[in-house]
This record gives structure tokens, sequence and C-alpha cells, in this order.
């Protein structure tokens, strides 16, 4: 039995990872590919050319994030929406219960087939309203903080296993990925230090570098350094350079 076309768009800002979607889906039966994007405001004008049945969209993205993104489309325009995401637990739980999949990068040809499947399911005996308003709440309650982040999901040699921001000393650059140091361990984890910044809470964590950002809690000491630099001297004696372009946020350390 042939399978009616599914038309599918693939919406991440970095060219590997779209790579990867347009190859897995291209071994799907019955989706066709309608067009690529790297950012979400034109996604929002090429859903709106090609009315997609079904967006791969990712949730960190320069400048219109995947919830803002969803947010700027009506309900007419609305295809099925499949978040692509490195997020933490309760991201993950929510979109399980309100969207109509997710995938958590990175995920295998057969998680993509599951997603592809749930959204024929979906379109075949579900009220689109029903599954509109479920995808509204979910934004709905992302947007007013009821449930902050605790945790961060990190994959690890094909384990899923979530670190506890509130255990986390300080984060590190490290190419396309950061490195999170916890009480005196490291874990990897794909993301730019500019989506990590805006995934931990402000009053806790601080940039003081473009390579570090520190938990203010576990910084010791300051020690003036050369050029209008600092060094932060942390609990269990790892030292942090405070670059002089981040050195107007020595005030929030020292309070």
């Amino acid at each position: 039995m042939s399978l009616a076309p599914l038309r599918a768009l693939i919406v991440d800002d970095e060219e590997p990872a779209r790579l990867r979607l347009r190859t897995l889906l291209a071994r799907e039966p019955g989706v066709e590919l309608v067009g690529e994007c790297a950012a979400g405001a034109e996604a929002i004008a090429v859903i709106q050319r090609e009315r997609p049945d079904v967006a791969f969209l990712d949730v960190h993205m320069p400048d219109l994030d995947g919830f803002e993104t969803v947010r700027c489309l009506t309900a007419d325009l609305r295809p099925a929406i499949i978040f692509v995401t490195a997020f933490d637990e309760y991201a993950v739980r929510a979109f399980d219960m309100h969207a109509v999949d997710y995938l958590l990068k990175p995920f295998s040809r057969e998680r993509l087939h599951d997603a592809v499947e749930r959204v024929r399911e979906s379109r075949a005996h579900a009220d689109p309203a029903v599954l509109d308003q479920r995808l509204v709440h979910l934004l709905e309650e992302l947007a007013d903080g009821r449930h902050p982040r605790e945790r961060i999901a990190v994959r690890s040699n094909g384990r899923l296993f979530f670190v506890r921001i509130a255990d986390i000393d300080w984060v590190e650059a490290d190419a396309n990925y950061v490195r999170l140091h916890t009480r005196g361990e490291v874990h990897a984890l794909r993301e730019s230090m500019r989506n990590m910044e805006g995934r931990l809470p402000p009053d806790v964590f601080l940039r003081i570098h473009r390579s570090a950002i520190v938990n203010i809690e576990r910084v010791r000491e300051l020690q003036p350094w050369f050029h209008g630099e600092y060094i932060a001297i942390l609990q269990d004696g790892t030292k942090l350079t405070v670059s002089r372009a981040y050195s107007n946020r020595l005030d929030e350390l020292i309070r």
C-alpha cells in the first residue's frame, strides 16, 4: 500500500545536523523534503510559502529559537512540529506530553522513523485542533517558567543521564562543545556557549570569559592580574581568567 506523501521541512542552524536529517529522511518512504532553513525567520517564510506537513525544528537557533518560531505561526499555517533538541528532562517530558514528537540529539534512524510514523498517525486519527492546543499549552508552560529547569541531559557512550545545574562549578568552551565541570567530573555536551549561558540561571552563573562561565557560589577569591584582568580562584583551587571584556561583571562576583 502506498503511503500518502508527507512534505517535510528541516530547520536547524547547524549544517551537519541538517545533513543528518536530510540523509535519514531520504530513506523514509513517502517523505518529500520541501526545504531546509538555518534560522527561524527564514523558516516562517518557507512555511508560509510551501505549507509543509511537518517541520523538524531545532530548539536553539540564533535569531528566533524553536519556540518563538512556532509562536509566530498562525494555527492555519502551523505544521506538525517535531522538536529537535538536546534539552533537559523537563523539556523532554513536556514534548512527550504536548508536541507531536521530539528527537533528542543524537538520535538513530529508528527513532526518526518512529517520529515520522507518529506524525502520520496523528494526521490520520487525531483532531488537529486538539494537537494544536497541546502545542500551545507546551509553549505557554515554557514561556512562563512554571517548571524551572533543574537538570541538563547529557549523552555519553550511548547512555542518557542528567546533570544537576546546582552541581555545575563552571562551564568551558571546547570547539563545538561545552564541558561541564561538576564536582570533579567533566561532561561534554554539543552546545554553544551562547546557548549554554541562556540555559543557566543568571543569578548564579556568570560569563567571565568568552570560553568560561562560572558558578559564582564556587568563587573563593579574586586576584588582580595583568591588563585589567583578574583571576577567579574556585573552592577546589581551579583558576579561571576574568577577561577584561567581561570585567564589568566583577561587581556581580563581589556581591
